[in-house]
């Protein structure tokens, strides 16, 4: 080999595939940066001018304190009892008020709003407020007036000019837009600059001024509102705010006098009403006494009662005991062999039965505790049950004798109460009848006297009302303005300068000749794509491992299960042959990984380094390329000479490609390249080439008719669309057996099969 020439070959060009993907997106953007810089400057000027001729706005906020019941800040009221006085005020409710039409109505009426104040500028109009000289007062506005902003200059001390038409000062005048007035709130003169005024319908200054209000409690507990408005002018915003608080305040003390007069109006006539009632009773009071001579019989009556209550108290005790006594005779006669359970003892209170029972209690838990460990004809337990059976005689004559005395005890208060009864029924009628006439001469006298306390605290409420708010902080502006930000336009801008050329390049872009989706290759070429290989930009040289599962691993395990789906039972091995359009497209890593898969699966697996011009594969695992194909083929090396194991992948062979000859495709159209293939497929099930690209030599159409099946690599970003043409071509004429496509580089978003399930059950090692 040393005595040949040098090899004379055609180079094909080298592809980085590890930083294609990034070129790829990158590159057309990176190479047009002046654009991106003009554009830039040109974005960032316009927002400079921007911000000069857009006139800032000011943030203005007042605080405000309510009392809301819900939220258990209600003041008491003297009519609370009532329940009429005022409804309850809820924080949620109260906001709703605030941003009504109604008050910002009267605000608008009162600070006249309805007219905006304008003063030109090197930098367009500016609106003033306070620094107005006049006041435009709309007594009947045409639809003129609205259309177009009125320019009033002032000629001379006592006449204002309106779009060049005369008129005076201080006076109603008619005008083509309508009846106006123009007050002076200062001295004018022919000095004073000239103002532009926007007069808006009424309605239309409520809903503008509406539209930049917020109100907001500061949380969901607290009871206290911030009010907030955008405007240009601060003094405005301040007075908008302020008026609006004065508003709300007014309508709430409107509202609780319109409540107390009705109130008070409902108590003076149940006062006359009551009166009226009161003054009969008390008349029919005394002629019932002086005609019956009737004096305080109440007190002897009261006496009887609380007697008769007091002996039917006593009585019911004796009953109870009785009943009680009864039912322990019953449980002592009839339950006298159950164990486990007391008898009722409630309202007993002698001790010397008491105590009896609670030892017959002992005395049947000793008899169960002695039952458990001896028989029944132990003397110990017949000792028990003699003693149990005496306690119970002796509780049985204890209640005969108890039953005894208290039987004698209630026929004394049974004959007690029958006297006590005979002694009321002698009351006289008529002491009965005054007593029911008291009783209402009673209840009008507090009626009476209540409504007349509840009149004088409405009279005092009604006096001194007050809004059931009161103000934190009054409004106050901010000290800068809050629009626009200046940081955030010049952000805008720039993004926008940055996005325009951006879009002409993308717009560009899609005139790119290179393969970037699935569908470009679905779209030219009939040829079955195999499987897919995400992108990755970072990888190893062998991602299959037995215990690796990470995505890709597991996406060239999808391939090899889908290249067995197509092996006969009857092919004893298979040789595989990989291919691309250009250098770059993964087929050497993709082969590489294919093989340790089949590997694995305890398949002797042997792979061929084909492209003799740059091989990648023997640098990848320090693999001596002294001797390999190039040599066999030369006829200098036995088959087991350039046969080499792949470290650390049992099972998986490689031969490497050998020195460069000056022929490749000659030396693998030679016989010896045949008969290799024949005693590889003897001693291997799997057989992979993986070959130069076709776009450039002719290598891998030379071996094409050795291989069982043909894998093209194409690359997402790298392969040129033309070479799908290319490859459909070879396809439709059969050049390559069982050709089929290996998509690599997909983008997650991209891949048909890359999904979420990948995601959330693998990682990449």
């Amino acid at each position: 080999m040393a005595s040949k020439t040098t090899p004379s070959y055609t180079p094909y060009q080298m592809v980085d595939s590890k930083s294609m993907s990034l070129r790829t997106y990158l590159l057309p953007y990176l190479r047009q940066w002046p654009w991106f810089i003009l554009s830039l400057c040109l974005a960032l000027g316009g927002a400079y001018v921007y911000l000069l001729y857009k006139q800032p706005t000011y943030r203005i906020q007042a605080s405000l304190l309510l009392q809301d019941d819900k939220r258990g800040n209600g003041q008491t009221t003297p009519l609370k009892e009532l329940e009429s006085y005022s409804p309850k005020k809820v924080v949620e409710n109260e906001l709703e008020v605030l941003r009504s039409s109604t008050l910002m109505d009267g605000v608008v009426r009162k600070l006249h709003l309805d007219a905006r104040y304008f003063r030109k500028t090197s930098f367009g109009k500016r609106e003033i407020y306070t620094e107005s000289p006049v006041w435009v007062l709309v007594e009947s506005g045409k639809p003129e007036l609205y259309k177009k902003p009125l320019e009033l200059d002032f000629p001379g001390g006592e006449t204002v000019r309106i779009n060049n038409q005369p008129y005076p000062l201080n006076q109603s005048i008619q005008t083509p837009y309508g009846k106006l007035r123009i007050l002076t709130r200062q001295q004018v003169s022919r000095f004073k600059e000239p103002l532009l005024v926007q007069v808006m319908p009424q309605a239309s200054a409520v809903d503008m001024y509406l539209s930049s209000l917020k109100a907001e409690p500061t949380s969901k507990t607290s009871t206290v509102i911030h009010l907030t408005i955008e405007d240009a002018v601060p003094q405005k915003g301040e007075a908008i705010l302020n008026g609006l608080i004065n508003e709300y305040n007014q309508a709430a003390i409107t509202d609780k006098n319109r409540v107390a007069t009705n109130t008070l109006r409902f108590v003076e006539n149940r006062l006359r009403m009551v009166a009226g009632e009161l003054a009969g009773v008390e008349k029919n009071v005394e002629k019932y006494k002086s005609t019956l001579g009737i004096t305080d019989l109440s007190a002897q009556a009261q006496s009887f009662l609380q007697t008769t209550q007091q002996n039917d108290s006593e009585l019911n005790q004796v009953s109870i005991q009785l009943a009680v006594l009864n039912d322990l005779q019953q449980f002592i006669d009839t339950q006298s062999d159950k164990r486990g359970s007391t008898p009722a003892t409630v309202g007993l209170n002698d001790p010397v039965l008491l105590g009896q029972i609670e030892k017959l209690s002992q005395l049947e838990l000793q008899h169960d505790q002695l039952m458990q460990t001896t028989s029944s004809e132990n003397p110990l337990l017949q000792t028990v049950d003699s003693q149990i059976r005496a306690t119970k005689n002796n509780i049985s004559q204890n209640i005969r004798t108890m039953k005894a005395m208290l039987t004698s005890s209630q026929q004394q208060y049974q004959a007690k109460g029958q006297k006590l009864e005979d002694v009321i029924r002698t009351i006289p009628k008529q002491e009965r009848e005054l007593t029911d006439i008291k009783r209402q001469q009673a209840i009008k006298n507090e009626l009476y006297t209540y409504l007349l306390q509840k009149r004088e605290e409405m009279a005092v409420t009604f006096a001194a009302a007050i809004a059931d708010s009161r103000t934190i902080e009054v409004a106050k502006s901010s000290a800068g303005p809050v629009k626009p930000v200046a940081v955030v336009i010049y952000a805008l801008f720039g993004l926008v300068g940055l996005l325009v050329p951006t879009a002409a390049i993308a717009g560009r872009s899609a005139l790119n000749t290179r393969v970037l989706l699935r569908n470009d290759v679905e779209d030219n070429t009939q040829v079955p794509i195999l499987g897919e290989i995400m992108n990755k930009r970072q990888r190893d040289v062998l991602v299959v491992a037995p215990h690796n599962q990470s995505v890709l691993a597991e996406q060239i395990r999808s391939i090899r299960t889908n290249l067995h789906l197509g092996k006969g039972e009857d092919t004893e091995s298979q040789v595989l042959l990989f291919t691309s359009s250009i250098s770059g497209e993964g087929k050497s890593f993709i082969s590489l990984n294919l093989g340790a898969s089949l590997a694995l699966l305890r398949q002797p697996t042997v792979i061929l380094e084909m492209d003799m011009r740059m091989p990648k594969l023997h640098p990848l695992f320090n693999i001596n390329n002294t001797v390999g194909l190039s040599t066999y083929l030369n006829g200098e090396a036995t088959l087991d000479d350039v046969l080499q194991p792949i470290p650390g992948h049992p099972n998986y062979f490689i031969i490497p490609s050998g020195p460069l000859p000056p022929d490749p495709s000659e030396l693998l159209s030679s016989p010896m390249f045949k008969q290799m293939l024949s005693m590889l497929r003897e001693r291997f099930s799997y057989v992979i080439l993986d070959a130069p690209p076709i776009g450039i030599v002719t290598d891998a159409q030379v071996v094409a008719p050795y291989a069982d099946t043909t894998l093209f690599v194409v690359r997402h970003g790298v392969t040129p669309k033309h070479s799908l043409k290319t490859l459909d071509v070879l396809y439709r004429e059969q050049r390559f057996k069982n050709m089929r496509i290996i998509l690599n580089a997909v983008n997650d978003s991209e891949s048909y099969h890359s999904n979420h399930r990948y995601k959330n059950s693998y990682s990449y090692r």
